[in-house]
């Protein structure tokens, strides 16, 4: 995959859904929801403000929180990626 975001914005590969909950409950296929959290697979260089570049707060490999309905859903070679603004991320899980 050759891929490269533009601007702002990043590839991100969503993580798998937990298979059970907290208390030990096996969550079944029908009641999983996507999960909200994933890893940067590109970055673009950043925005651009006043001719100035402000580079990206996120680094490929980061594990990221993101918005439940955050960026678009694109295939690439079978599998499913998201790409989406920067503000769309909430947080970088450390």
């Amino acid at each position: 995959m050759n891929l490269k975001p533009l601007s702002d914005r990043v590839l991100v590969k969503r993580l798998e859904a937990e298979e059970k909950t907290a208390g030990g409950l096996y969550i079944p296929d029908t009641a999983k929801e996507k999960p909200s959290r994933g890893e940067i697979v590109a970055a673009g260089p950043g925005r651009v403000e006043n001719g100035n570049t402000i580079a990206m707060t996120v680094k490929v490999g980061d594990v990221v929180l993101f918005n439940k309905y955050a960026g678009n859903e694109i295939n690439i070679d079978g599998e499913e990626f998201l790409v989406m603004r920067e503000d769309d991320v909430l947080a970088i899980i450390a």
